[in-house]
């Protein structure tokens, strides 16, 4: 038998704790995602509806001359139209200036020069009291050679020469193998710099990767995509790489010269129908539309179709092809330009890094070659600097601002005009403008109610009201509408 006693201590236990989890859908942070985005719409959308409804009048109102004091009205009326004569005269201008450069077809080429020389330390040869035939070459080694690359764009005519202390202020920048650069300062020449010719400069090495000291058969750099066009990482005129060695080593350095835009070479049947090994894809894309139209390739009933003759088959393989489907035609036919190759041998011996004194030979001397690179249009800053200045957002924000001044201040006239306008009225006939007045402000309660049975002079005593006839008010479209609501209206009633 259970005691009152004992039941109360049972009821006075504290209940086990009960721990509710609250299951959160997976799908819930997608869904508030979804839901930001979408209001976020929502406001783009409510924005761009207000500022599509914001007032763009600029023209002074009619009339206004009439009660203006002065000749403001006048002079306002010319600024607008040599305004619109003006912003006529730019656009036009700026599209004749897009259009020559872009049909400009002209090109310049320089000369870059490459100095490539090495240098050696630690080498069995420059180790004091070191026995070169007692040398153990299967041990480790610490013999090091560094190699430079230096390059400088040169005109005609120019007779440069390495070794000289004044070439080393013409090299400022020189970009190290690990991408940090040893001098930090700014290039003196506003011209190319070496690293802005290529878009990629590979340096492949005469040996196996096994025979190497330190495991590296090549070497390689390529442009920053997403770089500052004015970095050190993209911009500089020396590069050089350390490297473990005794022993002397062919390598081969590979220079992609860089093309904007990107220039390809040609296929032969390609090339023989432009006349010309290496072309961009829009001078490609041109090419053949002018071959197409003088040859009268183009059909008649669909002018986006050419019929292809014995040159044209021969490239595409078909009878005929459709324009906007030619880049798709043209990928087997268009090949990346192979690099420059420069060869150059890496020598570790006295007779190279340390020649007699009366040899007249320097030490580490220099084996130099010449690459013709594309230069840029020097007209294509003065160009861009006239299309898009650089104050060119300022300036347009001003004009902005200027521009909703003005539309506020028509808008006030406007408003003046028409206040003007009401107590002139009103002052050379009060007794009729009140009449009207009221007449007219019944009719606007008569056409929100739905009761509007009359039309045209809101004092209904003009002829029209008079007489009867199609030609009349009462003949009008208006009146049946009416005519028609009134009888609907009293049917309802009448229910």
């Amino acid at each position: 038998m259970i005691r009152r006693t004992d039941l109360e201590q049972m009821f006075r236990k504290p209940a086990p704790l009960v721990q509710h989890t609250q299951q959160i859908p997976q799908n819930y942070a997608q869904n508030h995602h979804l839901q930001a985005q979408q209001r976020a719409e929502q406001e783009r959308r409510e924005k761009m509806r207000r500022i599509a409804m914001n007032p763009t009048d600029k023209n002074i109102p009619d009339g206004v001359e009439e009660v203006c004091i002065g000749d403001g009205v006048a002079r306002y009326k010319q600024l607008r139209d040599v305004e619109r004569t003006l912003d006529a005269t730019m656009m036009r201008k700026k599209l004749e200036i897009s259009d020559s450069v872009h049909h400009s077809r002209a090109r310049r080429y320089g000369t870059m020069r490459i100095w490539i020389s090495n240098t050696a330390e630690n080498q069995p040869w420059q180790s004091s009291g070191m026995d070169v035939e007692a040398f153990d070459f299967e041990s480790g080694t610490s013999a090091t050679y560094r190699v430079k690359i230096q390059g400088r764009l040169i005109d005609d005519g120019d007779d440069l020469g390495l070794g000289d202390e004044d070439e080393e202020q013409k090299h400022p920048d020189v970009m190290e193998e690990d991408g940090t650069e040893q001098k930090e300062k700014e290039p003196a020449s506003k011209l190319k710099v070496f690293s802005q010719c290529f878009s990629s400069i590979i340096i492949d090495f005469d040996r196996a990767k096994s025979l190497q000291p330190d495991n590296f058969t090549q070497i390689e750099w390529k442009r920053p995509e997403a770089a500052n066009p004015g970095s050190k990482e993209a911009n500089f005129s020396q590069l050089e790489f350390e490297r473990k060695g005794d022993e002397n080593i062919n390598i081969t350095v590979n220079l992609q010269r860089l093309h904007v835009p990107d220039r390809y070479r040609l296929s032969k049947p390609l090339a023989e129908l432009l006349d010309t090994d290496e072309e961009d894809r829009a001078g490609v894309m041109m090419g053949i539309w002018e071959y197409a139209r003088s040859h009268h390739l183009q059909q008649e009933d669909d002018e986006r179709k050419f019929t292809c003759d014995a040159k044209l088959r021969a490239i595409f393989n078909t009878d005929n092809f459709y324009f906007p489907s030619l880049p798709q035609h043209l990928k087997l036919h268009l090949t990346a330009l192979p690099p420059v190759q420069l060869s150059y041998t890496i020598r570790v011996d006295k007779d190279y890094i340390s020649p007699p004194p009366d040899s007249g030979i320097p030490p580490s001397q220099p084996t130099i070659y010449d690459v013709q690179i594309q230069l840029d249009d020097p007209l294509q800053p003065l160009v861009y600097d006239l299309l898009r200045p650089k104050n060119s957002i300022e300036t347009l924000q001003h004009i902005h601002n200027i521009d909703e001044q003005i539309v506020l201040l028509m808008g006030a006239i406007s408003q003046s005009k028409a206040k003007h306008a009401f107590f002139t009225s009103m002052a050379k006939d009060p007794v009729a403008f009140v009449k009207r007045w009221l007449s007219s402000q019944k009719r606007d309660l008569e056409v929100i109610l739905g009761e509007a049975s009359r039309g045209g002079g809101e004092d209904a005593s003009g002829e029209e009201w008079r007489r009867g006839g199609p030609d009349s008010v009462w003949g009008s479209e208006t009146a049946r509408e009416s005519v028609a609501l009134w009888l609907a209206r009293s049917s309802i009633k009448g229910n």
